[in-house]
């Protein structure tokens, strides 16, 4: 950080100390030095500083580290890949003799006595005090004292389900039959993503088995087996999902937003440090929407600062916060970044100085003039994160022209809503005299109404903006929220409203499909509630729900809310941005989040998992459990299944018993799973949270993250999942009579045929034909294709066919089906 660099720079001004690091006269010593920060969580960070000989040779390194720190597919690496990181870390730590000691790899286990005899049993030592030789501890010996450590009886009776019938090995065909039947996504399409052939298999095969012989005769062992599954082709999420997978050209509304709330603050709402460092650290994780708190500098400098007004908090310049944020705006995420200013500078003169560190600081990356596609009118929705890509955009109160102007430098401040409230002097005595007097938690309840400013308080004594600010607002544009009616009629999708969460959960409450409908083309932002002193945050699924894109949490406190946030916006390429279901885009579609019932267009799924064993999950000797949550929907949220406690055995407990089923998952792609493991006194060990659209089915590896959803080393979990498309009970029958329909398809089928097998188009339009099916599992989905079809003047017709079938024995209908549905078009007559 600049601050931290600074105090290291101040260390060579000695000549001496300057000649032996190899600064010369007029060199750029800040130039030449790398800060490593480091920590488990945003708050509590360390320092760590180089000096290089060259400035290149520095940006070279600070380059390369923060690309390897930063690697979303080594956060997310296999199993296989973690146990290699904790090898090489062990061989690399070796004694002044050289050697590796014991002592090393007993801390990294639980058991102490197990481990003293794998290694004995591996031949690598005999004696505790004694150190390893590098040379004798290599890959394969590491892996050997693994096998002896854990015997891993699950893999064992996993690899005789796939076959092996109690022989040392499996055949080709019998690997392959695994994979594709108990690893494959029965809900993926076949054309798409068709199943593994015997070379791809082959191919698997020569990764993970060392015996050659066995190879020659297309064998695969136990050993090499167990590799497979512990391997990059068996993770429990596809690697392209950690990728940009989005369509990011869909307008700014369309997406979830990762958002903070009162980014500065390091500890609770009324005391504690405020942090410039904290603006570098949140976007460093992807969020796309800080907060900045301004208010009016002290007559001597008159620079205006950040700080939580009417509390005990600290203050941080508003200059160093804004350099903060143009140094690490777009260093994870491209695309645009949001800064939420909540302004309380009641100087004209100090409003105009914000206004013009914004523009000389973030240059040309500010977004000051809308975009000539995209005017401020009514009707015109919002641009793209793709169009905004590597620009900032300033949400803050815009001066109109029927405002009062303002007289004698100064802006006339709104009045606070609580007359009776006490003077800015009184306030802090009473928040200080409080948080002395209580714990955090139990602030809330003691403090009265009067004597506690609440965030809606402090928003609504943001004064009027200057012309100068004024012009730095566009697409985000805030406004106070009358009713979904006024914003109908106005229809100014620039416009935003901000919600502190109690009032978005009784709009929710009330209006829940209004509320979607809103949040199609306009941005909605929900904060938490002032009484939550201590810096707690509401689950915000509850306002995804609903659609609302910036659903802004407490960064410094790393609670289950924030949990789920940091776990849902690691995917598509931690940009920050994820695209809105369907549904919640369409202006043709209407949803009600609380429904129970299938939802016209979207395939729900049954969801199953079975805890088998865990992996080095302490270093402690204790018992421990794990929960399954699901989070989405009213409907979908279940809380919790939880195994049974180990016998004390932290290094491989085995549960293997019960299957936790969330038989109807209504809408699969807002839905996430949660997989945590805690010791028995309750002390959270690590987790990780999966979408359910993106689980694969069958035996994987679940490598655990912490609170931050950084990667653990070590701890894992062995599970069994099922994910498939939901079934109703009463069509569980139908599936063969399904199966033998379609199966009765030939090309020379005519529309008479299809007739004959239940197929009846309804209605036939220019631009989609939609059939509809005897069978009522089956659900319309998109597919489009352009087709020449016959009856209208050889035309050409975009038809959008849109046949999904719910599971098949295990199976989608493929989009060749499609061509059965091309036919019966053809075979139809088209009115022009």
């Amino acid at each position: 950080t600049r601050a931290n660099r600074r105090c290291v720079c101040l260390c060579v001004q000695d000549p001496k100390l300057r000649d032996v690091l190899g600064f010369g006269k007029g060199d750029n010593a800040e130039g030449k030095l790398v800060t490593v920060v480091y920590g488990h969580d945003l708050v509590n960070i360390s320092y760590l500083n180089f000096q290089a000989m060259q400035e290149d040779t520095a940006k070279i390194w600070t380059d390369e580290l923060f690309t390897l720190a930063t690697n979303i597919l080594s956060q997310n690496a296999s199993r296989h890949t973690f146990l290699n990181k904790a090898y090489t870390k062990l061989k690399l730590q070796v004694n002044q003799d050289g050697k590796i000691p014991v002592k090393n790899i007993l801390k990294m286990f639980s058991d102490k006595k197990r481990v003293e005899t794998a290694l004995e049993q591996c031949g690598l030592v005999n004696n505790r005090a004694e150190g390893i030789k590098p040379d004798d501890f290599t890959w394969e010996a590491f892996q050997k004292f693994l096998d002896s450590l854990c015997l891993r009886p699950e893999i064992q009776s996993i690899f005789e389900e796939s076959g092996s019938k109690r022989k040392p090995f499996i055949s080709l065909d019998q690997l392959m039959d695994f994979i594709n039947r108990r690893q494959r996504d029965s809900r993926l399409n076949e054309v798409l993503y068709p199943p593994l052939k015997r070379e791809q298999v082959r191919q698997i095969m020569e990764k993970y088995e060392t015996n050659a012989s066995q190879l020659e005769r297309d064998q695969i062992s136990l050993q090499a087996f167990s590799r497979y599954l512990g391997g990059e082709e068996n993770s429990i999420v596809p690697s392209e999902r950690l990728d940009i997978i989005d369509d990011m050209n869909q307008p700014l509304s369309h997406y979830f937003i990762n958002s903070s709330h009162n980014t500065y603050l390091t500890v609770g709402q009324l005391t504690g440090l405020s942090s410039v460092e904290m603006y570098r650290q949140v976007l460093l994780t992807g969020c796309r929407c800080i907060e900045l708190d301004c208010w009016k500098g002290r007559p001597q400098d008159e620079e205006p600062y950040i700080t939580h007004g009417f509390t005990m908090t600290t203050e941080i310049p508003f200059k160093e916060v804004i350099e903060a944020i143009a140094e690490s705006a777009f260093k994870t995420s491209p695309y645009p970044l949001i800064l939420s200013f909540e302004n309380h500078v009641d100087s004209a003169k100090q409003q105009a100085k914000m206004a013009e560190y914004c523009r000389t600081i973030f240059g040309d990356a500010l977004l000051i003039d809308p975009l000539e596609k995209y005017p401020l009118v009514p009707g015109q929705l919002l641009p793209s994160p793709q169009e905004m890509m590597g620009k900032i955009l300033i949400k803050n109160k815009k001066k109109h022209h029927h405002h009062r102007p303002s007289s004698s430098g100064s802006i006339r401040r709104r009045e606070l809503e609580g007359r009776s409230s006490p003077n800015n002097g009184e306030r802090r005595r009473l928040a200080a005299s409080f948080a002395v007097a209580c714990r955090a938690e139990n602030v809330t309840s003691l403090l009265c109404p009067s004597c506690l400013v609440v965030k809606s308080g402090t928003a609504s004594s943001e004064v009027n903006a200057t012309e100068e600010m004024s012009t730095l607002v566009n697409y985000i544009e805030p406004v106070k929220f009358k009713s979904f009616e006024v914003a109908n009629k106005r229809r100014k999708f620039f416009e935003m409203s901000s919600l502190v969460e109690t009032k978005g959960m009784d709009t929710l409450k009330s209006f829940p499909n209004e509320f979607v409908e809103y949040n199609k083309n306009q941005l909605s932002r929900i904060y938490p509630k002032g009484t939550r002193v201590d810096s707690s945050n509401y689950m915000p699924q509850l306002f995804w729900n609903v659609g609302c894109q910036m659903v802004a949490l407490n960064f410094q406190t790393l609670d289950l809310p924030m949990q789920l946030n940091m776990g849902v916006f690691e995917y598509n390429g931690h940009s920050g941005y994820l695209l809105k279901p369907e549904f919640m885009r369409r202006t043709d579609k209407h949803f009600d989040p609380f429904t129970e019932n299938i939802v016209d267009g979207i395939v729900a799924n049954t969801v199953k998992i079975k805890v088998i064993s865990g992996q080095f999950l302490s270093d402690k000797k204790v018992g421990v459990y794990v929960e399954v949550d699901m989070f989405g929907l009213p409907a979908d949220t279940k809380r919790k299944y939880r195994t049974k406690t180990s016998n004390g055995n932290s290094l491989d407990p085995v549960w293997d018993d019960e299957m936790f089923v969330f038989n109807k998952v209504v809408l699969p792609t807002l839905a996430s799973l949660r997989i945590a493991v805690f010791e028995e006194n309750g002390k959270f060990i690590g987790h990780r949270i999966l979408p359910v659209s993106a689980i694969r089915p069958g035996y994987h590896y679940i490598n655990l993250k912490n609170e931050l959803n950084q990667p653990l080393l070590l701890p894992s979990l062995l599970v069994y999942t099922e994910a498939q498309d939901y079934i109703p009970n009463e069509h569980q029958g139908k599936n063969t009579t399904l199966t033998a329909a379609l199966c009765s398809f030939a090309p020379h089928n005519t529309l008479e045929s299809l007739d004959s097998a239940n197929f009846k188009p309804t209605t036939l339009k220019s631009n989609i034909v939609k059939t509809k099916i005897s069978m009522s599992f089956f659900i319309i989905k998109q597919v489009g294709e352009i087709l020449n079809t016959r009856g209208v003047q050889k035309k050409s017709i975009h038809i959008r066919i849109a046949i999904q079938a719910l599971p098949i024995q295990n199976r989608f209908i493929e989009f060749q089906k499609s061509i059965f549905f091309y036919r019966m078009a053809t075979a139809a007559t088209w009115e022009k």
